[in-house]
């Protein structure tokens, strides 16, 4: 499916753009993206990856991935039939879920490409997206988000009296959407169209030494020590009370916070004080709490567990991380594809042109034309659809319903194409089969119940 909708773009890029004199904007569009993908994605994505696959080394030697597949293994198990339950695979996109949630960006890429390495290694048909694969895509298309921060952040900097009202909107419309995208790749997985099957040549190749030796089981590190146990206890405990310790006086913290605080916690989003503990505002504080606490917490949690299990935490970090700049420049030729795709679109009036079209489709369904922008943009770019949010709001007013209905679609939508551009290009995966298809339905829903739960809760 992506080979015509790549085609698609590109062509229509070049025929409206010709049509409305707009071609020097779809030549602009397509180099200044291919520039992007690699300048402004590929590279700053290096030094993460090798932080995160390094640290994912530890986790995995010191059992503390298998630890993780194995409390979470019937949900886990009906999700991915065709992943062995102690697979490290289950261990990495759970925590790529987790840390999607908290809108942790930074960790959940990395986590996420880890996690499709591993699933890879499963891969029978090298070059062919398996069952796993998809669903993992589709969950990550259509994460549940505990706090939309960006949106909030935007809403709060415009002047709004309550940006943290779309978080409970967010939270509705991405159960709605996960649960959409979900439901697709387990439906679309039957159909004829997508079945998996593979050339004799793929089959042939399935057997690949650089990735099956991570699917073999890993020696098991020594058992923690009664002094062990008691260091991770004392950890745990030091981490529970710097937890109530910011939920319960989030604003002296702040005062004293770094930019990562400050980006979690953006200066104009005050959350409530303890004189109005209502459930909201305490739920609020613990997000935030969990968002600003989770990255350091793992920071130091998996090379102490692991250094406890007498796993060598320095070499095995090394090992791991050396992956990272192959990973990264993997996905190179990827992003570049998709995105010069977007950007020549874009500068061709594509969007404008899609809304005049079914703008009178749309107003009697009751879905704002305003919004529309906004739902086209957001699957293909991140920050074009942030731009777009980012004005909306400046000419509806923060607190209106159309501001709120477009901080929810933005919180609980994703940029689809690139995150699968992103994800299978890391594991060089072409055929992506029913992937877009439920990204995108995951997406529409997502936008529709946006739509309908504001209408709901605004007016």
């Amino acid at each position: 499916m992506l080979n015509y909708l790549w085609l698609a773009l590109v062509s229509l890029a070049v025929l409206v753009g010709a049509a409305t004199g707009r071609l020097p904007e779809v030549t602009a569009g397509a180099f200044a993206m291919a520039e992007t993908a690699v300048m402004k994605i590929a590279l700053p994505l290096v030094g993460v990856m090798t932080l995160w696959l390094g640290l994912m080394r530890l986790a995995e030697r010191s059992g503390l991935v298998q630890v993780l597949a194995r409390v979470l293994r019937p949900v886990m198990k009906w999700l991915f039939p065709d992943v062995p339950a102690e697979h490290p695979a289950m261990g990495s996109m759970l925590m790529n879920m987790a840390a999607n949630m908290l809108g942790l960006a930074n960790a959940a890429t990395p986590l996420g490409l880890r996690a499709m390495r591993d699933l890879e290694t499963l891969n029978q048909a090298p070059g062919t997206a398996t069952n796993a694969m998809v669903m993992f895509l589709a969950i990550n298309t259509s994460s549940i988000q505990l706090l939309p921060a960006t949106a909030i952040a935007i809403l709060a900097a415009q002047g709004s009296k309550d940006p943290t009202a779309i978080v409970g909107t967010a939270l509705l419309a991405t159960t709605c959407s996960t649960i959409a995208g979900i439901s697709a790749a387990k439906w679309l997985q039957t159909w004829r169209l997508f079945r998996a099957d593979a050339a004799p040549a793929d089959r042939a190749a399935a057997a690949r030494p650089d990735t099956a030796p991570e699917a073999v089981a890993l020696a098991e590190p020594a058992p923690l020590t009664s002094a062990g146990k008691a260091t991770l206890a004392v950890l745990a405990a030091a981490f529970a009370l710097l937890f109530v310790w910011i939920v319960a006086a989030p604003q002296g913290y702040r005062d004293a916070s770094s930019a990562v605080h400050q980006m979690i916690f953006p200066a104009r989003v005050a959350l409530p004080a303890w004189e109005n503990p209502s459930a909201q505002n305490v739920f609020l504080r613990a997000i935030g709490a969990l968002s600003l606490l989770a990255v350091p917490l793992m920071l130091l949690f998996f090379p102490l567990y692991a250094a406890l299990r007498r796993v060598k935490i320095y070499e095995e970090f090394i090992e791991g991380a050396k992956d990272g700049f192959g990973v990264a420049t993997r996905i190179v030729p990827f992003l570049v594809a998709i995105l010069v795709a977007i950007g020549m679109f874009r500068g061709a009036g594509g969007i404008e042109a899609m809304k005049s079209l079914l703008a009178p489709v749309l107003v009697p369904l009751g879905f704002p034309p305003d919004l529309l922008p906004l739902a086209l943009v957001r699957p293909l770019s991140g920050s074009a659809s942030l731009a777009m949010f980012s004005e909306l709001v400046q000419t509806a007013g923060p607190d209106s319903s159309l501001a709120r209905m477009a901080g929810t679609i933005y919180g609980s939508t994703e940029t689809t194409f690139y995150v699968i551009a992103v994800y299978f290009g890391a594991v060089g995966v072409r055929r992506t089969r029913h992937a877009v298809a439920a990204g995108l339905f995951a997406d529409f829903i997502g936008v529709v119940a946006s739509v309908a739960i504001c209408r709901l809760m605004f007016g």
